[in-house]
């Protein structure tokens, strides 16, 4: 494992994309957005993603110069169409306008559809808690997942996004409807690592945490097993249901590469027009703190709200380098053109 200063590493591949038929502005967008997740530790939706993001966007999977479209205003509610656009823009697009609206209103609900892979969900929470406002966000994808008791993919892992704003540090959650992400798969089988707990089934049925046999059976394991399916089923109903888009069966015959044409949902609160700030943040302080003042498990580690690790592992990289993995990184570098 190498350590790349974050600069160093946004330069590249901005490159790259732009490389792959963006236009500048777009591209380090996008660019400062896959940084930014590797930062964060959340290697699998960031650098790692850059080559796949590549390849689509030579396919014609994503179209780099799509914008959305408006498809229907009512209230508080507005959708749009992505047009297949880039994720991340389109993502950002959708929670600008959620914010907008909820300034005015209190609260803000932007749905896109035929939209394409957001890469790390959390990047659109925490956007939103920088502003000050509460977000609700998820995506559905592709099958992924099976339904709980079945064999076959027939669910998508649909991340899902809640964010509240702190003073002392963001409380996000980001998560996917599986015990793992298969970014998270990825990352742990190029590690040469065991999953810590188990994550899904190999080809035989045998739960296992081994990360390559489970991206082999494509069995991965829901969260809270019925309950993360169950929750995967409505997320993605609502999701396509809110923007007049295309559920998971859907996307799935589309057939291009993961969540082209997928449906998201983006809901954002001012509690400014609530509570007021200074109530939500003694609000958060009492729940963090009450959460870190838990008595440790048997392992010993500290008990940690959700962001809190994020906000350690951003300092750190941003200091010392982001951690790559050096075959990903050379893929990257050729992207770029800068193999030499």
């Amino acid at each position: 494992m190498t350590r790349i200063p974050f600069e160093s590493m946004y330069e590249v591949v901005t490159d790259a994309f732009v490389r792959a038929g963006m236009n500048q502005s777009d591209a380090e967008t996008c660019a400062r957005v896959h940084t930014e997740s590797s930062c964060d530790g959340v290697y699998s939706h960031g650098l790692n993603r850059v080559a796949r993001f590549v390849d689509y966007l030579q396919r014609g999977w994503v179209d780099a110069k799509a914008k959305p479209a408006p498809v229907k205003k009512l209230g508080v509610i507005e959708i749009y169409d992505g047009g297949y656009g880039p994720g991340i823009l389109n993502a950002f697009f959708a929670t600008d306008r959620a914010m907008a609206i909820a300034a005015e209103n209190g609260v803000g609900i932007v749905t896109l559809r035929n939209t394409t892979h957001w890469m790390r969900g959390g990047t659109y929470g925490w956007r939103a808690a920088d502003k000050g406002f509460v977000a609700i966000s998820w995506t559905n994808t592709e099958s992924c997942m099976p339904s709980w008791g079945g064999k076959n993919p027939r669910l998508g892992n649909n991340p899902f996004v809640m964010a509240v704003p702190r003073k002392k540090g963001h409380i996000v959650l980001d998560m996917a409807m599986s015990q793992y992400s298969y970014g998270k798969l990825q990352v742990t089988r190029l590690k040469g690592e065991k999953l810590p707990y188990p994550g899904g089934f190999d080809k035989d049925g045998n739960l296992t945490s081994e990360p390559g046999p489970i991206e082999q059976s494509m069995r991965i394991l829901p969260t809270g097993y019925w309950k993360g399916s169950a929750f995967a089923i409505l997320l993605d109903t609502l999701a396509a249901v809110l923007s007049e888009g295309l559920p998971t069966n859907r996307i799935d015959q589309i057939g291009r590469g993961s969540c082209t044409g997928c449906s998201q949902v983006f809901i954002v609160f001012d509690p400014r027009q609530l509570g007021g700030e200074d109530f939500t943040d003694q609000v958060a302080d009492s729940v963090a703190d009450y959460v870190n003042g838990s008595v440790p498990a048997e392992d010993g580690r500290e008990v940690r709200y959700p962001g809190q690790s994020t906000l350690r592992i951003r300092a750190d990289q941003r200091a010392n380098g982001i951690i790559v993995d050096d075959g990903v990184w050379a893929e990257v570098l050729k992207l770029a053109g800068r193999e030499g």
